[in-house]
């Protein structure tokens, strides 16, 4: 245990009893104590009588008890602020509520040793905690469990939190600081009123970052993955990732984006949304590889992409959580109010999504947007969410510019060594409104009075510098002035770049990759596998080693499989668990993550088994073969918001991996809608980028209620241009198994939204062959092979599991035979050649109807309606409705069952002239 980690819960009493029991047998009472006791030295002899003795270890407690009271609570007494009034806390740390009085303050205590200072007046104490504890930095620590880290940080605070700096790195600070604050000047003189988010107010972040980096690199850290929101993150680009300046200075003035494939249009995004990677040489030549992800206005929706980004690199190449540094820079409103922050946070330890820790500053506007911050949150800190996993906070003074990068340096320190998450709460302001052309005298008259008559944190840290002549005004004059020209040189250059080149933020990356062109949709390529060795995986794969001890259930459940294998039916979960067997064996990783996803939400997959007694995990699609790839597959907490955006970003970082994130039911990415129309449908449009995660939606109207019927296939689809995405709704195990594998085996990567059934894992007739797996590719449409062509006068286009519910109604009620079942597998890119050479095939068709299962205002109608206008499409559904569907099973059967009737009704009716 943490020496003394209980004092603010021990009584006098108590104290006492510990003492008299260690008096009688040392060994009777805890170590530390013991310990304690002996260096006091309280023995009979050096004391007058029992009374004083007993006097003195009593006041020895009430100096121990208040220097707990300053490491507990001297957060709330700090010196933090540097434009405000701090609030008061009751009880304060005043020596009467210790019991002590200022005829002690001249008194030597023992408890001077606890803080490193060894035997001391109860005055030199009390400084020593108010300089430690109450400056610039305040620190939240003491609900850590853990005595290790406890311990660490009180060490670290108590005999190392003061900045130390020499003239070589106080010059360089002094540096960063200045190239940080002329950079916005020059913004505000050039681009007057335009939108930048300056970083005025809480310039110290640049020196800060710089300074992480220098510490980086001399711990080993390769690289770094950067997400941020808005507010200086031009900067951030400028004089951190050293992105050129005459690029940033040319995207404010709104010029088009070249691209570079056949002269298409691209669109682009706003300059203070942009990603960019750079590879930096530290001071001690060594390189360090730096990646800001590309983030939209939803502020903190990039976290679990940087956290996903971080992972992906540990796995593929890195192999060890301290060779990279995730850094969040959040908003102070923004961190206590979004809920992914909670998530992410949640995340940080668990097996499938830890990065050994990551730094959050929170750049501390004390604003937000227009929102006072006694009105953004309930909680006393914007950072209270750290202590949820038991984070340290740091709180510290921006305009205090050493002590930002001193806790900065031992945050860093805290992280490589417990590969856990921290926070720095950097206290600032922000000079301008929300944005530069908004007046913030509206909402806060009397802040933005301060503001103006504050003195910026370069003015201050000048003038300590000319105090402690480090440096002179004229030096100092002209590190500005050569900085300056730097930039007038920069903006000069800006005005002759024609027009703004959008870097791939992961370059090198996706350097093997290309960005697909229309041409590369109309075909799928050749997806089959050798069939002896399709069969050789198959039964390695399930086959179970004779050397553990399984649930009987399981048993069962591998012995049915080897027989679908001999019988040659080949279930869902077989279909897809080969397709991911194959990529091993070519080398490609498989990563699966989402709630239940080992054993499968409908019990179906069971890629992770569990031995009886120990519980030991065996996955079985590690044992199949010599393979080159790696099979990971994750339960995730129940989250869907950060860990498909974790899933993403690890997409990003990964083009040789298969991705996956499956929901428990369609309805779920409802949780995650912001990932999807921020991330998954417009970043290639928005950033250049490529990302080929596999959503997997459970979809099919089963009775089952409104919530866990519809995947919402309508929105994707709404989104759907530009070749952005894959839609797909498939009906064999073999098409699914060449559709995963087509994901892998093509030149590019798209997202894949998969309408994945639920019916349809154990309906008997959803089964394949290993031939279809052995031979063929993905096909996007699945004609009728009953249909007597020259019979069929109504072609049905459907998608999804209605297609055997059609085909069970013909062969019950021996009807239908004019009808040609045609399923669409893909329903974007819509595969216009396929349909259209069905539509030619069936020339005798008089009738082309859409038929699906969801409501009319829902699924696929609207978009089939808009997009394939060859023939006169009719549609068969259910009644547009409000609700995705019915809660009674029994309403759901009678809805279901009048969409047949009404096709076979249909189909009968001649045509209308």
């Amino acid at each position: 245990m943490d020496k003394f980690s209980f004092l603010g819960n021990a009584s006098i009493d108590w104290v006492e009893d510990q003492y008299e029991k260690y008096r009688k047998d040392a060994n009777s009472i805890e170590p530390d104590w013991a310990h304690f006791f002996e260096g006091f030295e309280f023995a009979r002899t050096n004391y007058e009588s029992e009374e004083l003795m007993c006097a003195d270890v009593r006041n020895e407690f009430k100096v121990l008890n208040l220097i707990q009271g300053y490491r507990s609570r001297g957060h709330l007494f700090t010196q933090t602020n540097p434009v405000r009034e701090r609030r008061q806390y009751k009880p304060t740390l005043a020596l009467e509520n210790f019991d002590l009085s200022e005829s002690d303050l001249d008194s030597v205590f023992q408890a001077g040793e606890e803080v490193g200072i060894g035997p001391a007046t109860l005055r030199d104490i009390i400084a020593h905690l108010k300089k430690v504890y109450c400056g610039s930095i305040g620190i939240e620590f003491s609900y850590i469990r853990h005595p290790e880290r406890r311990r660490w940080l009180k060490d670290k605070i108590e005999l190392d939190n003061l900045p130390k700096f020499d003239t070589r790195e106080k010059r360089i600070i002094f540096n960063m600081l200045n190239r940080a604050t002329s950079f916005e000047q020059f913004l505000q003189k050039k681009f007057v009123g335009q939108k930048r988010f300056s970083l005025e107010g809480g310039e110290a972040l640049i020196p800060a970052l710089h300074a992480l980096i220098q510490r980086g690199s001399n711990y080993g850290v390769k690289e770094m993955v950067f997400g941020m929101a808005h507010r200086g993150r031009l900067n951030v680009l400028g004089n951190i990732f050293k992105k050129d300046f005459k690029n940033i200075f040319s995207e404010f003035e709104g010029k088009q984006y070249e691209y570079d494939i056949d002269g298409e249009e691209f669109d682009g995004d706003v300059k203070y949304h942009l990603g960019y990677s750079n590879t930096i040489t530290a001071e001690n030549g060594e390189p360090i590889h730096m990646t800001l992800c590309p983030n939209p206005s939803h502020l903190e929706a990039v976290d679990p992409i940087v956290e996903g980004m971080a992972r992906a690199k540990i796995d593929n190449y890195l192999k060890d959580e301290k060779a990279i540094l995730p850094i969040l820079i959040h908003g102070d409103a923004a961190i206590a109010a979004q809920g992914v922050v909670y998530e992410i946070v949640q995340m940080a330890q668990l097996d499938g999504y830890r990065t050994g820790g990551t730094i959050h500053i929170v750049v501390n506007n004390q604003v937000g947007f227009t929102t006072n911050y006694l009105d953004g949150r309930s909680s006393t800190y914007c950072t209270d969410v750290a202590k949820t996993t038991l984070s340290p906070v740091f709180h510290v003074n921006g305009d205090d510019i050493e002590a930002v990068i001193q806790t900065m340096l031992v945050a860093f320190q805290y992280r490589q060594e417990f590969g856990r998450d921290v926070f720095i709460d950097l206290l600032c302001y922000r000079k301008y409104g929300h944005n530069e052309g908004d007046e913030p005298k509206f909402t806060q008259p009397k802040l933005y009075d301060l503001i103006a008559n504050h003195p910026n944190p370069r003015e201050i840290y000048i003038k300590q510098l000319l105090e402690e002549d480090v440096i002179s005004q004229e030096g100092a004059d002209g590190i500005t002035e050569k900085f300056d020209s730097l930039l007038e040189a920069q903006y000069d250059a800006s005005k002759e770049v024609p027009n703004v080149y959008l870097k791939h933020f992961l370059e090198n990356t996706w350097k093997n990759m290309h960005p697909a062109k229309p041409h590369d949709f109309e075909k799928s390529p050749e997806t089959g596998f050798n069939k002896e060795a399709l069969l050789k995986l198959a039964n390695a794969a399930n086959t179970l080693p004779k050397d553990k001890v399984f649930f009987r259930k399981v048993n069962k459940l591998m012995k049915d499989r080897l027989k679908m294998i001999k019988e040659d039916t080949l279930d869902w979960a077989l279909g897809e668990q080969l397709a991911f067997a194959t990529l091993l064996d070519e080398g490609y990783d498989v990563r699966v993550s989402g709630q239940d996803v080992e054993r499968g939400t409908f019990s179906h997959r069971h890629a992770v088994l569990k031995t009886e007694n120990d519980e030991e995990e065996y996955l079985p699609l590690n044992h199949v073969s010599q393979s080159k790839g790696n099979f990971t597959i994750y339960n995730s907490l129940l989250s869907e918001y950060a860990v498909l955006g974790f899933d993403y970003g690890y997409a990003f970082a990964s083009p040789q991996c298969l991705p996956i994130w499956e929901a428990q039911f369609g309805d779920f990415f409802n949780g995650a809608q912001i990932i999807v129309d921020q991330f998954i449908t417009a970043a290639e449009d928005k950033w250049r980028t490529m990302n080929g995660l596999v959503m997997l939606l459970p979809h099919g109207y089963e009775g089952m209620g409104s919530e866990h019927s519809s995947g919402r296939m309508e929105r994707f689809l709404q989104s759907c241009a530009e070749y952005n995405m894959q839609v797909c709704n498939t009906t064999t195990p073999a098409n699914f198994f060449h559709l995963l594998r087509r994901q892998m085996h093509r030149n590019f990567r798209k997202p894949l939204i998969h309408f994945s059934p639920k019916k349809l894992l154990r309906y008997p007739k959803a089964v394949s062959k290993m031939d279809e797996l052995a031979n063929g590719r993905f096909m996007e449409v699945i004609d009728d092979t009953q249909a007597k062509v020259d019979e069929v006068d109504t072609v049905v286009f459907c998608s999804g599991k209605i297609y055997y519910e059609v085909l069970e109604e013909k062969e019950n009620t021996e009807s239908g035979s004019n009808m040609a079942i045609v399923r669409v597998e893909q329903l974007y890119p819509l595969p216009e050649t396929q349909l259209d050479a069905i539509v030619a095939k069936y020339k005798n068709a008089k009738k082309h109807i859409w038929l699906q299962e969801e409501p009319q205002n829902m699924g696929a109608w609207a978009f089939m309606a808009l997009n394939y206008r060859k023939v006169n499409l009719e549609v068969i559904s259910r009644k547009p409705s409000a609700s995705p569907a019915s809660g009674s099973s029994k309403t759901a059967e009678i809805r279901q069952k009048r969409i047949l009737t009404t096709l076979f009704e249909n189909a009968k009716q001649p045509v209308k002239k």
